[in-house]
């Protein structure tokens, strides 16, 4: 039944929304019968039954509102079920069901998925276990796309409420309101050293190299990319870890900046988590990644220090692996505060993970909360540390809130003001605030504009990248504090994205 009021809306909205509704609808969440969909703002409803329909014309036959709602929109409801509901579904879709049922994070993300939607006729909440069934069904009976692993769902009625949706969308504004507040309050944008970006692009200064070493706490060598300066090394080594289902190449653009000003640089493969692991993911060969990578990233990165000091990395170079620089992003970003020093804890994950509507309830905590298990084996921090750059970390619920005077590195926390799956708010001005676990010298500086992608540094880039004069900057300040690029100095910013330096409005 379709039941519209403000009728004004109807032709615009409904065309632009059937394509939302059906997209949804791969979902994990349908169930065999019937699917009811609430729509935000227009107070409408739409109901239509699932039968034994196996094309798009048999489905809008059967439910004569749904034949209505595409007729209004002019064929928009038929075109997106044809795409949507009868193409085959990959050949590796029960491989990846299969590795993925029950593990934190892909049960995390149901989680999540919960206040959109709600089955009835189940007698408990809807597992991944019950996915892998219904996938495994409907490949059996020849029904290998959408339509038959809804059909194979167990319960009776799947509801969406895209109320949802406005909800979802509110708190994100929130979460990223305190950093554009405080931009928009601060003092002015960094300038850019116009002369400094010309250097680095005219000057080459760097030899690249990919080697690797034995690490007792991996079953594969860890892989390594290293970028060492051609002349003028100042003897420092800096770090440089990646995300989750990222790769060193995102960020050699920062490790040739800091190649070509004199830092030898080492960028490791987090094996458990890196983008091989990601494709053998999604072809069914792996499970999502574990819990335990918490723990082993950081031993990643004290391994292949440890290996520079003993001499089997990098021998005759002459680095101080007693004063090291780390930077990373996003989980990266998480294991470079780990190894800064900063204790972990499951006490926070434990209180508030369950709860899909926590105010401060982000994307990031989907990973943060597949770490519940291993949280209170995470605190493994390197004395030999001296300074960390953490570009969008998700930290929130993972960290003591009273360990920052444990770091024995300077931390500079990085955060882009237009992030969505690590909002500034929760993730960056709040730690950072009224005596958190970063208070106590260190420093905050929000990118306006910036994502969660647009902050890396891929190789190829042709110009500087965003970041790099800041993250030189400062290590410059706790390595080679008689540089005369130093963070205090400014000229760090960009002139691409906005930098601002808000620590002292927090």
């Amino acid at each position: 039944m379709i039941k519209v009021r403000k009728h004004g809306l109807l032709t615009s909205t409904l065309v632009a929304l059937s394509g939302v509704l059906i997209a949804l609808m791969p979902l994990p969440s349908r169930a065999i019968e019937r699917l009811r969909m609430i729509l935000p703002l227009l107070e409408t409803e739409v109901s239509f039954e699932l039968g034994q329909a196996e094309t798009a014309q048999q489905l809008l036959l059967a439910n004569p509102d749904l034949a209505e709602l595409d007729r209004v929109g002019e064929g928009a409801v038929t075109r997106v079920l044809e795409q949507m509901l009868t193409a085959p579904l990959p050949d590796q879709s029960v491989g990846f069901l299969s590795e993925s049922a029950g593990q934190p994070l892909f049960e995390q993300a149901l989680l999540a998925a919960s206040e959109l939607m709600d089955v009835e006729g189940l007698s408990g909440p809807l597992t991944g276990a019950d996915l892998r069934s219904a996938l495994k069904a409907a490949y059996r009976d020849d029904q290998s796309n959408l339509l038959g692993l809804l059909r194979h769902l167990p319960g009776t009625t799947a509801s969406i409420d895209l109320q949802a949706l406005v909800f979802y969308a509110n708190r994100l504004a929130r979460h990223q309101r305190s950093a554009q507040l405080l931009i928009a309050a601060g003092r002015e944008e960094q300038s850019v050293d116009v002369a400094l970006a010309a250097e680095l692009l005219q000057r080459r200064g760097w030899r690249r190299m990919q080697t690797s070493i034995a690490a007792a706490h991996r079953s594969r060598p860890l892989e390594l990319v290293i970028l060492q300066p051609s002349a003028d090394a100042n003897g420092q080594l800096v770090v440089i870890s990646h995300g989750l289902w990222d790769e060193p190449a995102s960020f050699e653009g920062w490790a040739q900046w800091l190649a070509s000003r004199g830092y030898t640089v080492v960028l490791p493969v987090h094996q458990g988590s890196d983008l091989a692991q990601q494709q053998a993911m999604l072809m069914g060969d792996q499970p999502p990644p574990q819990a335990d990578e918490l723990r082993l990233r950081p031993l990643d990165v004290t391994a292949l220090i440890d290996a520079v000091a003993a001499g089997d990395l990098l021998p005759g170079v002459g680095l101080d692996t007693d004063a090291v620089a780390m930077v990373g992003h996003s989980w990266g970003a998480t294991t470079t505060l780990q190894v800064a020093g900063l204790r972990t804890t499951d006490e926070q994950l434990m209180a508030r993970c369950q709860d899909p509507r926590d105010p401060e309830r982000n994307l990031s905590w989907l990973l943060q909360c597949s770490w519940l298990k291993v949280a209170s084996d995470g605190s493994l921090g390197d004395p030999r540390i001296k300074v960390a750059v953490a570009v969008s970390p998700p930290l929130r619920l993972l960290f003591d809130p009273g360990s920052g005077h444990e770091l024995t590195a300077k931390v500079l926390l990085v955060s882009g003001s237009g992030d969505w799956l690590v909002p500034s708010g929760p993730e960056a001005v709040t730690p950072l605030r009224n005596g958190r676990p970063l208070a106590n010298g260190h420093r905050l500086v929000l990118a306006s504009g910036g994502g969660h992608f647009n902050l890396r540094a891929p190789s190829a880039a042709t110009t500087a990248p965003v970041l790099a004069p800041l993250i030189e900057a400062w290590i410059n300040q706790q390595l080679q504090p008689a540089s005369s690029f130093r963070f205090d100095g400014g000229g760090w910013g960009s002139d691409r994205i906005p930098l601002v330096d808000v620590t002292s409005q927090l």
